[in-house]
């Protein structure tokens, strides 16, 4: 008996993203509002992080909606109707519920109830994450177009108190529509873990613990210091890769688009990769804060629209951040 041929689905050769959504908290919170529980000053605050106030939502306001704001900018942007995306992918830490996922939420309030639909918990890496699977799963054939979404509400857990993370913080959503090309829009993606260095960010608690302990809320902390070292040192190894494997260098690129993080690290990022002065920088920490998998769409999308001639030019984006996790790619601004 002949054993039986399975097919093989395949798609188009190349992808690009087609186009970048948005949404920010609707809030602006300087830093004299935060300054008293963690005695500090505004000046301290700028000096540490380059943030001047960060973005954050109201009360009433949570990440599904900031994703749903962003999504359906980035679908119009991209000239496609919602029925035409075949993947929704949200990294989010920020979903209340373990389950059902957010991006099933999402689909529904879209319009792309039947598309398939996932969540990624990979922090600050997550956006770059999952671009790196929306390639994939176009070019295999899974899906003409792939939604891609970064959308946090962290806000909801900072303890004011804390010095090592908390004032970092802001909510937010990006989006982007990832889709077929006619020539190369995705780079290789650089991905990868240190796991030996997952309790350098990580939570006060479990939801155990405030269930059967009556323990406090759980919040983020950070060791900063060693943060720091992982995210410019090693990171730009990471950077260098995705540059490496996607066949330019830095003097190739028009932009560079790193994890908002802190400014510090994005500076001393920038001085380690030796970028040429006509790379622009996202920099758009200083009045959005770190939104953690959002901040990668959000600064790009603020570049495109501070710096329109971008579109078409190379950009390096890299995530990186609890887990300790990070990704890596050169995309092809829209």
């Amino acid at each position: 008996m002949t054993q039986p041929t399975l097919k093989q689905k395949t798609g188009p050769e190349f992808t690009r993203i087609h186009a970048i959504g948005a949404a920010r908290g609707d809030l602006s919170v300087p830093n004299d509002d935060l300054v008293g529980p963690i005695d500090s000053s505004d000046e301290w605050i700028r000096q540490r992080t380059g943030i001047i106030e960060r973005k954050r939502a109201s009360h009433d306001v949570f990440a599904i909606d900031l994703a749903e704001s962003a999504s359906l900018e980035a679908i119009e942007g991209a000239g496609i109707l919602p029925s035409q995306i075949g993947a929704i992918l949200i990294s989010t830490i920020s979903n209340p519920v373990i389950t059902p996922s957010m991006a099933t939420l999402l689909a529904q309030r879209i319009g792309a109830p039947a598309a398939a639909a996932y969540d990624i918990s990979a922090a600050c890496a997550g956006y770059a994450y999952g671009i790196g699977q929306a390639d994939a799963l176009i070019r295999a054939g899974l899906a003409e177009y792939v939604l891609v979404v970064g959308a946090e509400k962290l806000s909801e857990y900072v303890d004011p108190a804390d010095r090592s993370i908390s004032f970092l913080l802001g909510d937010g959503a990006g989006a982007a529509v990832v889709g077929p090309s006619a020539t190369p829009g995705i780079g290789p993606t650089i991905w990868g873990s240190d796991a030996t260095k997952r309790e350098e960010i990580y939570m006060t608690g479990t939801s155990i613990e405030f269930r059967d302990q009556e323990a406090e809320w759980p919040t983020l902390r950070q060791n900063g210091q060693a943060v720091f070292r992982w995210a410019v040192w090693e990171m730009v190894k990471a950077a260098n890769q995705a540059l490496e494997a996607a066949g330019v260098t830095v003097d190739d690129l028009a932009a560079f688009i790193p994890h908002q993080a802190n400014m510090r690290i994005i500076d001393e990022f920038a001085k380690q990769l030796k970028l040429p002065e006509s790379v622009l920088i996202g920099r758009d920490i200083a009045t959005t804060g770190n939104t953690s998998a959002a901040s990668i769409p959000l600064a790009t999308h603020r570049l495109l629209a501070e710096h329109p001639e971008l579109s078409g030019g190379l950009a390096l984006q890299i995530g990186f951040g609890a887990g300790l996790v990070f990704g890596a790619q050169v995309v092809v601004l829209p």
